[in-house]
This record gives C-alpha cells, sequence and structure tokens, in this order.
C-alpha cells in the first residue's frame, strides 16, 4: 500500500495503463475483458485517468464509435514511476528468500498460475498446462 500510494495510481488504473501502453488502440471493451473488470467500472476508470491527463480516447480506425486508448506522454512517464514501485515492491516481498527459494518461488507460482489459468475469471491465451 505504500508503494501504490506513492504512484497515485489505484491498481485499476495502473492496470487500464499498462494494457493502453502495451496494447495501444484497444477499445475501452478490450481492455474491461482485459483486465477482468466490468465495462462500467473501466469506464470510470478511464474518465479518471483521462481527466489526469495520462490517457485519451481516439476515434478507432477499424469502428468510429469504439474509442481506441491512448497512453499520452503524461501517462508514459507515470507508467515508468509506477514500474520503479512495482520492481521495489517486488524485492520486497520476496526479501525474506535467498535466491534459490525466489527462484523456486517463482516457478511453483507460475506453474499455480498456469494450470488454473483456464479457470479464471480472464484466462490468458497461449498459456498451456506444462
Amino acid at each position: 500500500m505504500q508503494e501504490c500510494a506513492k504512484t497515485g495510481l489505484t491498481p485499476p488504473q495502473h492496470g487500464v495503463l499498462i494494457a493502453a501502453g502495451q496494447h495501444p488502440g484497444l477499445s475501452q471493451s478490450d481492455v474491461a475483458r482485459l483486465l477482468g473488470f466490468d465495462r462500467a467500472t473501466i469506464g470510470q476508470v478511464v474518465k479518471g485517468l483521462e481527466a489526469r491527463g495520462l490517457l485519451r480516447r481516439d476515434s478507432s480506425h477499424g469502428n468510429r464509435r469504439n474509442k481506441a486508448l491512448v497512453l499520452t506522454p503524461e501517462g508514459a512517464a507515470m507508467l515508468k514511476r509506477a514500474g520503479l514501485a512495482m520492481h521495489r515492491i517486488s524485492a520486497r516481498l520476496l526479501s525474506p528468500f535467498n535466491r534459490r527459494e525466489r527462484e523456486l518461488f517463482m516457478a511453483l507460482l507460475a506453474r499455480l498460475t498456469t494450470r488454473l489459468n483456464v479457470e479464471s475469471r480472464t484466462p490468458l491465451a497461449g498459456m498451456e498446462k506444462p
């Protein structure tokens, strides 16, 4: 909570910025599906990010009714700062483990999430069961 508060972003806001940064041109509906949130929630998140100048909605080339989410330069800078905070969070969470234990923990976590992916609310494509 301490690190997240420093960034000025909530987890859903951070997720929307990541999605817009990694997948330029996604619609609000696409982002909602990608993150596993309903469209109304994502609509409010997008509205707030847009008001802060971190995101903008542009007309989609394929469908004028759909608005493509575009990360602004300010949004990209915020995402970079948030990324640094996420690295600090990860380091802090994994600090009780030595290097070998961290590697084992991360391997087990990857196995868990991969095997349960198909049962999740928003399964990721391309994740096969090992």
